[in-house]
């Protein structure tokens, strides 16, 4: 892990230096592309080995000019870099710029969309190469060919640490926060969610991929899998749709790292599609999401929904009960202004989720959870197909600052997972009944009853007597105030 870490700050250190990066998000994209490449190498390595192994040949989608052997990192007969063949300053540069990007960029027109030959053609056709020292591009190629990053040890440190660079990126502020999800958050929705080998797993907000890869991990640290079991986790069970660039590409690459080795990721506006058009065949057991809010949708893509806003999380939530089956579990994080909010989409859209869907759970999240914002959230937990009755809440009470220095971690959500399977009452969480709901609004916010009393166990006798003792007491006090006043009147 040492080793990984030092080359990844040698990548960045180089990208610093470099004219055309500027920014977190600029170091995690040009490494991504480099580091997309190499895992490439390596996976048609393996692939070719499995079919010679079974008396079969094996055919390269990646021509060999292309491949990362051959111009990125061509070895002499030592194991070391060939440097009369290697490229590099301008040569490597106009080589990437003019005819790497290129050539990778037509592989979409030569595959079928739920392909990795295709989602690699359409990486390239959407990101260009920012490095502009060839000098520099050399650097980072060099210390990214020192990975080995197709063994399942190696990669389980690598993705860690890819997960970190998402994560800094959100620290750095700006765009970065939207691409990552504090992943303490992530795991606890999930366990509560429990999501199982066999069913669709869909997140049409996909950013980072952050909820997909952790939905993997959970389901994939079950036990012992068949063959069959480990092939629908690895390329039939994960879903989503990413409108972003950039997002796309990552999401992407923290996918296959974790072992997804086919990642069903669409590069395409989700809030385009009309929700009149999806089919039962499109629907999924589970929905699992944080999707962007605030933002401001035109009035072609309101027209989509039947409940018109231009607020994308309402938005997006419309989608997500459209794209469940019946019985269908959705964990989402959504802003907490949505609870109470006294707008018609807001009453209308509240109004949709409880008759529609058994809304059993919300997570109050305190304002620090999400690092570098003060933004409060909520997540819903909910199942499609019947009406809610009653809601359980649970108030997240963390006695710190949370920052940077101090995150979201497990331990602050552990009660909430331990008290979710029984839905407790407590000082911090209780069960409100929707026939009480209000009519006009549908209000859901989080109010915590004030005349929440412990259960009181105590006998009659136990009681009195324990008044009796209060009295006797404050009897005693009077007397000795009385004591100091004639003392001092004297």
């Amino acid at each position: 892990m040492k080793d990984f870490y030092a080359i990844f700050k040698s990548v960045d250190d180089v990208l610093w230096k470099d004219s055309g990066c500027s920014t977190e998000l600029d170091y995690t994209e040009q490494t991504s592309w480099i580091l997309f490449l190499k895992y490439i190498e390596g996976l048609e390595d393996e692939r070719q080995l499995i079919e010679e192994a079974n008396g079969k040949s094996y055919t390269r989608f990646i021509s060999d000019n292309y491949r990362w052997t051959n111009w990125a990192a061509p070895k002499n007969s030592s194991g070391e870099l060939d440097h009369s063949k290697a490229l590099t300053g301008d040569d490597l540069k106009s080589f990437v710029n003019d005819e790497l990007f290129p050539y990778l960029a037509r592989l979409k027109n030569s595959f079928d969309s739920n392909t990795l030959e295709f989602k690699v053609g359409e990486i390239f056709s959407e990101i260009k190469n920012k490095i502009e020292s060839g000098y520099s591009l050399r650097a980072a190629i060099d210390l990214i060919d020192q990975l080995e990053i197709n063994k399942n040890a190696e990669r389980d440190d690598l993705s860690a640490l890819y997960e970190d660079k998402i994560k800094n990126m959100g620290n750095a502020g700006r765009n970065g926060g939207e691409y990552y999800t504090p992943r303490p958050l992530i795991q606890t929705i999930i366990q509560v969610i429990s999501p199982q080998i066999g069913e669709k797993v869909y997140d049409g907000a996909v950013g980072s991929a952050g909820f997909l890869c952790e939905a993997y991990d959970f389901m994939f640290e079950d036990g012992a899998l068949t063959d069959n079991q480990n092939e629908q986790l690895k390329k039939h069970t994960f879903y989503g749709k990413e409108k972003k660039s950039l997002a796309y590409i990552i999401g992407i690459m923290n996918m296959i790292l974790h072992g997804i080795e086919i990642p069903n990721i669409t590069h395409a506006n989700t809030l385009a599609e009309n929700i009149l058009s999806i089919e039962e065949k499109d629907q999924v057991d589970i929905v699992l999401a944080n999707p962007p809010f605030g933002g401001k949708e035109q009035s072609e893509i309101q027209e989509n929904f039947p409940i018109k806003t231009s607020e994308t999380a309402y938005l997006f939530l419309q989608h997500f009960i459209k794209m469940l089956k019946g019985g269908g579990r959705c964990g989402i994080v959504i802003k907490n202004t949505f609870l109470s909010n006294t707008d018609n989409a807001s009453i209308a859209l509240r109004k949709k989720l409880i008759e529609e869907c058994n809304l059993h759970t919300i997570l109050d999240l305190p304002s620090g959870a999400f690092t570098g914002t003060g933004v409060k959230t909520v997540v819903l937990f909910f199942d499609k197909g019947t009406a809610t009755k009653n809601i359980w809440y649970y108030q997240l009470n963390v006695k710190r600052n949370m920052g940077k220095t101090n995150p979201l971690n497990q331990k602050d959500l552990a009660e909430f997972i331990q008290m979710a399977k029984t839905r407790e009452k407590s000082v911090n969480s209780w069960v409100f009944d929707i026939n009480d709901i209000n009519k006009d609004t549908f209000d859901l916010a989080v109010i915590n009853p004030t005349t929440f009393v412990k259960e009181d166990n105590r006998t009659q006798q136990e009681i009195i007597a324990e008044i009796k003792q209060h009295d006797a007491k404050a009897a005693e006090a009077l007397k000795a105030i009385e004591e100091i006043c004639d003392v001092e009147d004297s």
